[in-house]
C-alpha cells in the first residue's frame, strides 16, 4: 500500500494555465475551494472543498490514452486516482481539456461548471458513479 502511494505521489504538482483558468471560473461562481490540496492520504487534488470531500480534477492531454481522438479514454493513472478518491469518500468532478477549450467565454465557462457541479452523478458504462 505505501509503495503504491509513494510511486503515485512521485510527481510534484505543477499547476497549468488550464487549472488556473478553471479555478478562476469556480471563484467567479462562488465555489470557494482550496487549490492543490493534499488529502491526509497524500493525494494532490487540483481544486477541492475538503469539508465536503468534493474535488475537481482538471484533465489535460496527459490524462488520456494516445490514439483514438474521437473516444478519449482516461489513462490508468487518472482512473486509479479517481477510484481511490471515491473509495476514500470523495466526490470527484472531471474537467477535460477538450471540453473546456471549446467554451467561448467566461459566461459559458461558468455555466459549464455550474451544470457539472449540479449533476453529481453520471451514467458510466451503465452504472451510476460518484464521478463526473
Amino acid at each position: 500500500h505505501s509503495q503504491l502511494l509513494t510511486a503515485f505521489k512521485s510527481q510534484e504538482p505543477r499547476p497549468s494555465k488550464l487549472q488556473h483558468d478553471v479555478s478562476a471560473a469556480l471563484t467567479r461562481i462562488g465555489w470557494n475551494h482550496s487549490f492543490e490540496f493534499e488529502t491526509p492520504e497524500g493525494l494532490s487534488l487540483d481544486m477541492s472543498q475538503p469539508e465536503t470531500k468534493t474535488a475537481i480534477e482538471v484533465d489535460g492531454p496527459s490524462h488520456f490514452l494516445i490514439g483514438n481522438i474521437v473516444q478519449r479514454t482516461e489513462n490508468g493513472r487518472t482512473k486509479f486516482k479517481s477510484r481511490l478518491l471515491c473509495q476514500l469518500g470523495w466526490t470527484v468532478f472531471h474537467v477535460p481539456y477538450f471540453e473546456w477549450n471549446v467554451l467561448a467565454d467566461a459566461m459559458v465557462q461558468e455555466s459549464y461548471l455550474q451544470i457539472k457541479l449540479t449533476n453529481r452523478y453520471t451514467i458510466e458504462e451503465g452504472q451510476s458513479t460518484k464521478t463526473a
